[in-house]
């Protein structure tokens, strides 16, 4: 499986309405994380359960539902978490 879709299937528990997952990692060749194995992402992710809680918030609720991945599979991930009708 690719970790891409590791990102979605752990995503999968915010429930999300959509979700779009960028590898940038080409673009980050020869970089320390892309040596390591770690990929470079851009998340775009709609959730209903971003409703009122703050951008720390969201960005925590991510980290979390990513768990163990962000230790090695990702090495940098930038993230744009939207309740639905924020876009």
């Amino acid at each position: 499986m690719s970790v891409t879709e590791l990102i979605r299937e752990r995503l999968a528990s915010l429930s999300p309405e959509s979700v779009d997952i960028e590898d940038e990692s080409a673009r980050h060749a020869g970089h320390a994380g892309a040596q390591s194995g770690g990929g470079h992402y851009a998340l775009t992710l709609v959730s209903a359960q971003f409703a009122g809680q703050p951008l720390q918030a969201r960005h925590r609720m991510v980290y979390t539902a990513l768990g163990s991945l962000m230790h090695k599979e990702i090495h940098a991930l930038a993230i744009r978490a939207y309740a639905p009708g924020e876009i």
